[in-house]
C-alpha cells in the first residue's frame, strides 16, 4: 500500500489506486486529519492576529464543507445498497482532495512560464483554466462515486450533484445570509 501511489493513479482515474489506500476506520482518520489540520492552522493565525469571528467562521466552514460530502455520500450509500464500501470511498476521496489543489498548481506554473516566454496569459485562458481545474474535479468525484461504491452512472451523477450543491448551499448559505442582514 501506497498513499502516493494511490493518488497519482486515482488521479489518472486508474481504478487500481484505490486498492493503494488503507480502508479501515484508523485509514478513515489518517486521512482525515491532514485536510483538519491546514484549516486548523489557518483559524490559530487569525486568531492570532485578532480576527476572532473570521477565525471561527472560517474554520467552521473549512470542516462543513469537508465532512457533509461525507455525511451526504453515506446517506446515499446506504439508501442504493452501497454502504459496505463506503468507507473505502470516504478514504480515496479524503486523499483525493489533494489532486485538485496540485491541478491548479500545475496550471498556475504553465501560466508562469507562458509568461517567462513572453506569452502572455488573457483572462479567459486564465478562467478556461481554473474551470478545466474544476471540471476535472468533478470528474474525479464521479469516478470515486462510479467505482469505489460500484454506482451506476446516473447514482454517481446524483451523488456528486447532491453532495456539491448541498455543500455549496451549507457553506455559503450562512454567509449569504450574514452579508443580507449586515447590508440591511
Amino acid at each position: 500500500m501506497s498513499i502516493l501511489r494511490g493518488i497519482v493513479r486515482v488521479a489518472r482515474f486508474r481504478v487500481e489506486g484505490l486498492a493503494e489506500f488503507d480502508v479501515s476506520g484508523n485509514g478513515f482518520l489518517n486521512s482525515l486529519a491532514p485536510l483538519v489540520a491546514f484549516p486548523l492552522v489557518g483559524c490559530l493565525l487569525e486568531l492570532s492576529q485578532g480576527s476572532v469571528i473570521d477565525a471561527l467562521s472560517d474554520f467552521l466552514a473549512s470542516v462543513v464543507a469537508l465532512l457533509a460530502p461525507l455525511a451526504i455520500s453515506e446517506i446515499l450509500a446506504k439508501r442504493w445498497q452501497a454502504g459496505p464500501l463506503w468507507l473505502g470511498y470516504a478514504v480515496a476521496t479524503n486523499w483525493s482532495q489533494w489532486i485538485l489543489p496540485m491541478a491548479m498548481a500545475a496550471m498556475l506554473s504553465a501560466f508562469w512560464v507562458m509568461h517567462a516566454l513572453g506569452i502572455e496569459s488573457t483572462q479567459p485562458m486564465v478562467v478556461g483554466g481554473v474551470v478545466g481545474v474544476l471540471l476535472y474535479g468533478v470528474a474525479l468525484h464521479w469516478f470515486l462515486a462510479r467505482r469505489a461504491l460500484g454506482l451506476s452512472r446516473l447514482r454517481s451523477f446524483l451523488l456528486v450533484s447532491i453532495c456539491d450543491l448541498a455543500t455549496l448551499a451549507l457553506v455559503m448559505g450562512p454567509r449569504l445570509i450574514a452579508l443580507h442582514l449586515n447590508g440591511s
